[in-house]
């Protein structure tokens, strides 16, 4: 099917609520400088888990304080309660992740879109803190800072991540699998000595018992047989330039209302093809945020 087909479908099969998100989308200004994590190159045996940190990777949203609103990793301005803002450190960046327990990320997620939030809601969310942008010194350094910010502000709101040495790979991979039977997302390693920087590196690295990444989508295929006059598959782009179909993970409510062409979403995979793309990749969710 030409690409302007595919392009004219993908646009016939928006509903309000996928036309909202792009809406979002647009509102987007310039993102905040964050750190973001990799998946460890050649496996876990070659790290030295002495330079490292491990912590529990939290599924939530990530959020920046800029010392005056909360900014999403898109650099969306989240509508947050006064009462929630105004317990929060005036004129101190904070990185973290709005979190409202494991297994609750649509929970939180729907919290934090709505332009009028909902008090309620907020009460159940924790910042959880793991970065001190623009802190000075190393990582191990800047974890305490977090811990003196926290104790002076003294709100149940406000909880820094512990970060803790591992002795051993069985030990991590004990941890690890200590986690996923809690019901947790993985581990997160960051390296103790690393100055505050931000991009993707591989000072920060992510631990998860299925390798996902992020992917804009391009276009919208549409499903035979069972799935006719639906989606049949998200044809997506990730940040490697690799084009590639998404075709499993998918409700029903998101196969009559798909992801907007050019949102971003996050795919799920086990490892790489031979020809390096992804492989076994399935939708996992938008990120609206």
């Amino acid at each position: 099917m030409p690409r302007r087909r595919l392009l004219q479908l993908g646009s016939a099969l928006f509903s309000a609520g996928a036309l909202g998100a792009a809406a979002l989308a647009t509102a987007a200004v310039a993102k905040p400088p964050l750190l973001l994590a990799q998946t460890p190159r050649g496996g876990l045996e070659g790290l030295d888990l002495s330079r490292y940190l491990v912590s529990e990777k939290f599924d939530g949203v990530r959020a920046y304080w800029t010392g005056d609103r909360l900014l999403s990793r898109q650099g969306l301005a989240l509508a947050a309660p006064a009462s929630v803002l105004e317990r929060l450190p005036l004129q101190q960046p904070l990185d973290g992740e709005l979190w409202m327990g494991r297994g609750r990320f649509e929970a939180c997620s729907a919290a934090l879109q709505r332009s009028q939030p909902r008090e309620e809601e907020w009460l159940q969310i924790q910042y959880l803190l793991f970065e001190l942008p623009g802190g000075a010194g190393p990582f191990s350094r800047r974890v305490v800072q977090l811990r003196e910010i926290a104790t002076a502000v003294d709100t149940p709101m406000l909880r820094v991540v512990p970060q803790e040495q591992v002795g051993s790979l069985a030990e991590l991979r004990q941890r690890l699998q200590a986690v996923l039977r809690a019901g947790g997302e993985g581990l997160m390693l960051h390296e103790a000595d690393a100055p505050y920087i931000s991009g993707r590196h591989e000072a920060l690295l992510k631990l998860k018992a299925h390798d996902d990444e992020a992917a804009v989508v391009i276009a919208h295929l549409p499903g035979q047989g069972r799935l006719s006059g639906l989606l049949g598959a998200l044809r997506v782009r990730n940040a490697a330039g690799q084009e590639f179909n998404l075709g499993s993970g998918f409700s029903e409510a998101q196969r009559r209302a798909p992801p907007p062409l050019g949102s971003t979403v996050s795919y799920r995979y086990r490892g790489l093809t031979g020809s390096g793309l992804p492989r076994f990749a399935t939708f996992l969710r938008v990120q609206d945020l």
